[in-house]
């Protein structure tokens, strides 16, 4: 029976060093990149990070088109 590793950082802090690394980018360019290393990481999680993030005033997402945000740091 597989055991489930728990992962050492958590994925707030790496959508911080993905955006560090590759700049700004669209909320779908970051979610693949955070898929890749969360498996297990649906939309909605990922959605409820950028809320966290936002509200503490570490990213800023700007509407582009419909269901389309840009993603910065602050």
């Amino acid at each position: 029976m597989p055991m489930k590793i728990w992962k050492t950082r958590p994925p707030h802090s790496v959508i911080i060093e993905i955006l560090k690394k590759k700049g700004a980018l669209t909320d779908t360019e970051l979610f693949n990149h955070l898929k890749r290393e969360f498996d297990d990481l649906g939309y909605k999680d990922f959605n409820e990070l950028l809320l966290h993030l936002e509200v503490g005033s570490k990213i800023n997402t700007v509407s582009l088109s419909r269901g389309k945000r840009h993603i910065e740091l602050v």
